[in-house]
C-alpha cells in the first residue's frame, strides 16, 4: 500500500501547482514595498542586489531540492529534522507552524489595509475585523473542500498578480527614456545591513516541499519546480525594481512605492489597479499558506507528536481537515487581537533555524536512501549551513531571545505530547 493511500491523501497536485505553491510562498506583500527603500539606499544598483541574493538563497535552496527528493511523505522540514530524533522533529514543526501562522495572520492584515484604501467603511475597527476573518475563513473553506480546488484558485491568483506586475515593469523600461546604468558597489556593512529585508522577499520558496505526499511523482517535480520557480522569482524582481529606479525620481519614498510607479505611469486608475494587484498577491499567499502549514501539523500527528486529531483526513474532501480549520481559527484569533506582532519579529530568524536543521539532515537523508553524497554534497550542506548562521547572525539580540523563549515553550509542549501518548498507549 503507497503512503498516500494509507493516509487518504490523493496525489492532485503536479509540477505547474507546485511550482505556484513555491512562488506564492515567496510572492506576498513584500515586493509592494520593497522598492522604494532600496531605491534609496542603493540607487541604480539596487536591481542587482536580486540577482546576488538570489544565489545566495539558492545556496540553501539546493540543499532543500535534495532533501525533496528523497521524500514522498508530508511533512517537509518535520520528515526532515526526524534524522535528529522526535525532539528535534518536534521543535522544528513547532517553529516553522509558528513562523507561518505569523505570516498569515500578518498578511491578511496587509490584505484588509488594501481593502480599506478601496472602499473607506472597511478601515474601522469592525470593517477590518470582519475583511480578516471573512478573507481566512473563506480561504480555508476552499482548501477544506479539496487540495484540487486549492491549486486551482491558487492558479488563478497567481496569474492575477504574476502577469500585471510583468506587465507595469515592461511598461516602465519601455517608458523610460534610458535604463540606468549599475551604480557603484555599495558597501558589504550596508548590504548586511539589508540582508534580512532583501531575504524575506525570498522566504517561504520551501512551501512546495510540505504537500509531497499530495504530489504526482514529488522525487522530480517538487525540486524541479522549486528551483525554477526562485529562478523566475529572482527574473521578476529584478525587473520590478530596474522599472521603478528608470522611472522614480532619486530619494522618493512613497509609502506604497509600486501605487505611486503606477500611478506615474497609468494616473490615478493604475494605482487602484495596483492595489487589487496588491490584494490578488496577498490573497494568492495566504491560499499557498492555508495549502501547505496545516500538513505541518498533520505529519506531527502522523509522527505521534501531536494528537491524533490534527491527522484526521476528511472522507469526503481527502483534505487534512481538522489542521487547515485549526491553522485559520489561530491566524484568526491572532490577526483579531494583534497578538501576531510579537511573534512577527522571530520570524525570518525561526524560518533561517529549520532551513539549518533540514539541510544539515541531508547527509543521514542519503545514507538511508543508500543515495552516494560525494564532495560536492558536504560543500553543499556547509555552504548552506554557513548562508543560514551569516543571516541568522543579522537578527536582533531580541529576536534570538524570544526565540529562545518559544523552544523552552517547544519542549514543554513535546514533553506533554509525549506523556499523553504514553498514558494512550498504556490504556
Amino acid at each position: 500500500m503507497s503512503d498516500s493511500e494509507r493516509t487518504g491523501l490523493r496525489r492532485d497536485i503536479g509540477f505547474t501547482g507546485s511550482a505556484f505553491l513555491s512562488f506564492n510562498g515567496i510572492v506576498g506583500a513584500g515586493i509592494f514595498a520593497l522598492p522604494a527603500t532600496l531605491h534609496l539606499q542603493f540607487g541604480t544598483f539596487s536591481p542587482w542586489l536580486f540577482p546576488i541574493f538570489g544565489l545566495l538563497v539558492l545556496v540553501f535552496a539546493l540543499p532543500f531540492a535534495r532533501l525533496a527528493s528523497l521524500f514522498s511523505d508530508t511533512g517537509g522540514p518535520v520528515l526532515y529534522a526526524a534524522s535528529f530524533g522526535p525532539l528535534v522533529a518536534f521543535q522544528t514543526g513547532w517553529l516553522y507552524y509558528l513562523a507561518r501562522v505569523t505570516s498569515l495572520a500578518a498578511n491578511a492584515h496587509v490584505f484588509a489595509t488594501y481593502a480599506a484604501w478601496l472602499w473607506a467603511p472597511l478601515g474601522s475597527p469592525v470593517g477590518r475585523i470582519a475583511t480578516v476573518i471573512v478573507l481566512i475563513a473563506s480561504l480555508a473553506s476552499i482548501n477544506v473542500a479539496g487540495i484540487r480546488r486549492a491549486i486551482q484558485a491558487i492558479d488563478v491568483l497567481t496569474l492575477l498578480k504574476a502577469l500585471p506586475l510583468l506587465a507595469l515593469a515592461i511598461w516602465g523600461l519601455a517608458s523610460a527614456p534610458v535604463l540606468p546604468a549599475p551604480g557603484p558597489p555599495p558597501a558589504f556593512s550596508a548590504v548586511e545591513a539589508a540582508a534580512l529585508l532583501i531575504l524575506y522577499a525570498f522566504i517561504g520558496f520551501e512551501n512546495s516541499v510540505v504537500p509531497a505526499e499530495e504530489t504526482r511523482d514529488p522525487g522530480r517535480t517538487i525540486p524541479r519546480a522549486m528551483i525554477g520557480t526562485i529562478v523566475a522569482t529572482v527574473v521578476l524582481y529584478f525587473l520590478v525594481q530596474l522599472a521603478y529606479v528608470s522611472v522614480m525620481p532619486a530619494g522618493a519614498a512613497p509609502d506604497a512605492p509600486l501605487a505611486a510607479f503606477a500611478e506615474t505611469l497609468v494616473g490615478p486608475v493604475g494605482a487602484i489597479l495596483l492595489a487589487l494587484i496588491a490584494m490578488m498577491s496577498v490573497a494568492g499567499n495566504l491560499t499557498g499558506n492555508l495549502t501547505c502549514s496545516p500538513r505541518v501539523t498533520f505529519a506531527m500527528a502522523e509522527g505521534g507528536m501531536l494528537p491524533r486529531w490534527f491527522g484526521v483526513i476528511s472522507p469526503r474532501y481527502a483534505t487534512p481537515a481538522n489542521s487547515i480549520l485549526f491553522m485559520a481559527l489561530v491566524a484568526i484569533v491572532l490577526a483579531v487581537s494583534g497578538s501576531f506582532v510579537w511573534l512577527a519579529v522571530v520570524s525570518t530568524l525561526a524560518r533561517m533555524i529549520v532551513y539549518a536543521v533540514s539541510i544539515a539532515a541531508l547527509p543521514a537523508a542519503q545514507r538511508r536512501a543508500g543515495v552516494a553524497g560525494g564532495a560536492g554534497m558536504i560543500v553543499l550542506v556547509v555552504a548552506g549551513l554557513a548562508v543560514c548562521g551569516w543571516v541568522a547572525l543579522q537578527s536582533a539580540w531580541t529576536s534570538w531571545a524570544m526565540l529562545g523563549g518559544l523552544l523552552v515553550l517547544g519542549l514543554l509542549l513535546s514533553l506533554i505530547a509525549r506523556r499523553q501518548a504514553g498514558a494512550s498507549s498504556a490504556a
